[in-house]
């Protein structure tokens, strides 16, 4: 039952490849009809591409026409030129479209955890969290994922250090209860938030590596009402193959 679907996945693939092969061996700029007439692929299918490509910078659109775009320059781009949000910035983009919930990659700042690529939920009820946005370590999913990574020493520093807010009555604020789900976290790759920074708000979130130094966390952030068994099981299998692409 499934093989007509991804028969139309592949050939719509096939296509994207043809128009951006197509617009680039034409620079003068071919128009829409001109490029679903060389291609024999149907006007409405090809200005449906189009348009993708051209909102995704792969192609741009000059009047009627469509010639080479910025993005591709980034598929050449040397690896030493990619910053972190470069990286992750697909990762994180997968795991919105898997989920369709607002999925992050989070950084840590100081003694705070912020936001560094976000892709906010397409449904009504969601949770939003704007790039540069910073949060208490202690009071989300991404936070512990990020603490659990720290040396022995300056997770110590954390604890002497650090004030813990409590900011509902499920936020965890005291040393003991905090370790031991750092201790999880290291023995799973997983970090959970249960409503513990905004009231019916559920989080997780996966420690991140990359070439061998840790750099923070992929995390999605679900409405509690959404939050079930299902969803958070399709969640930690995403997370981990985030976590995972980006480790290499």
């Amino acid at each position: 039952m499934n093989a007509p679907a991804a028969s139309n996945s592949v050939k719509s693939a096939l296509r994207t490849l043809d128009i951006i092969e197509f617009v680039v061996a034409h620079p003068q700029g071919p128009i829409a009809q001109d490029i679903a007439a060389a291609l024999d692929i149907p006007v409405s299918s090809t200005s449906y591409l189009l348009g993708t490509l051209a909102e995704r910078g792969y192609l741009v659109r000059d009047g009627r026409r469509y010639r080479p775009g910025p993005g591709l320059a980034r598929l050449t781009v040397p690896e030493a030129a990619l910053t972190l949000a470069n990286r992750v910035e697909p990762l994180v983009k997968v795991l919105r479209s898997e989920l369709d919930e607002t999925a992050s990659f989070m950084v840590r700042t100081g003694w705070e955890v912020e936001a560094l690529v976000t892709e906010a939920s397409g449904q009504a009820l969601r949770y939003a969290i704007e790039p540069g946005h910073r949060k208490p370590l202690h009071s989300l999913a991404a936070g512990k994922a990020i603490l659990a990574m720290l040396p022995e020493a300056e997770l110590a520093r954390y604890f002497a250090e650090v004030p813990r807010e409590r900011h509902t009555r499920h936020t965890v604020i005291e040393e003991a209860p905090l370790r031991e789900a750092l201790a999880e976290i290291r023995r799973t790759g997983l970090a959970e938030a249960h409503e513990e920074n905004t009231l019916g708000i559920c989080g997780l979130a996966a420690p991140a590596w990359l070439n061998g130094e840790a750099v923070g966390a992929f995390a999605i952030a679900v409405p509690e009402v959404r939050f079930n068994p299902k969803l958070a099981a399709k969640a930690r299998a995403a997370l981990t193959r985030a976590a995972q692409a980006l480790a290499g």
